[in-house]
């Protein structure tokens, strides 16, 4: 039981701490002025939370379906926390919530698709999430706000010459926010499933001894 015990509650601290983590990485349109370049970050930033978070849950779980839970957890964190801030007054194109639970079922489709196979879920259920994220987010924010529309609404007339952003140049493919960030999500989010999967390892040994 107490081991059972210290799982869980490694569950809740890091969905509150992914929570936390990533409280703004959905709001690109809060970074008008950065908006393609913070974009591509926080997508690394949530990639990196969701695989590793939910890859611990999972296979301490060994139950398909617990990754998404574990989203559902930070879903509903999030909302509460964005909603505080709508209280405040802060307009609704500011506080967009990332959206991660598309991602977080392919995770759980690739684990059970395989047999509950660790390396499968590590290998496969990596990419599926570094490449989902960014085109699941992209969807959702083009869905509440043109960034375009936001940029001329909230301009940022005030900033230092070296940080005035360089606008990208539309059509190219290393330009887009979302082929940059799919692309070194898919590569990074194996890394961060593989430290999910150590992660579970080690507390089992840590409770062990």
């Amino acid at each position: 039981w107490l081991r059972r015990c210290t799982h869980y509650l490694f569950i809740v601290v890091v969905a509150v701490n992914s929570t936390l983590l990533t409280i703004n990485t959905g709001d690109y349109i809060f970074y008008t002025d950065w908006a393609w370049t913070s974009y591509t970050v926080f997508s690394i930033g949530n990639i990196l939370m969701i695989s590793v978070g939910a890859t611990y849950y999972l296979l301490f779980t060994g139950v398909p379906g617990t990754a998404s839970y574990y989203a559902l957890i930070m879903q509903g964190y999030t909302w509460v926390a964005k909603g505080a801030w709508f209280a405040l007054g802060y307009p609704y194109d500011f506080i967009v919530t990332p959206m991660w639970i598309p991602s977080c079922m392919l995770l759980d489709l690739a684990y059970w698709a395989s047999k509950k196979n660790k390396h499968s879920l590590i290998l496969f259920g990596g990419v599926l999430v570094g490449m989902s994220f960014p085109l699941f987010n992209m969807v959702n924010l083009l869905t509440v706000a043109d960034p375009l529309e936001t940029a001329f609404k909230y301009p940022r007339p005030t900033l230092p010459p070296y940080m005035v952003p360089i606008e990208p140049r539309v059509g190219k493919f290393y330009n887009s926010p979302v082929a940059l960030g799919a692309g070194t999500g898919a590569v990074l989010a194996v890394t961060f499933t593989a430290l999910g999967a150590k992660l579970n390892t080690w507390t089992y040994r840590w409770m062990a001894a």
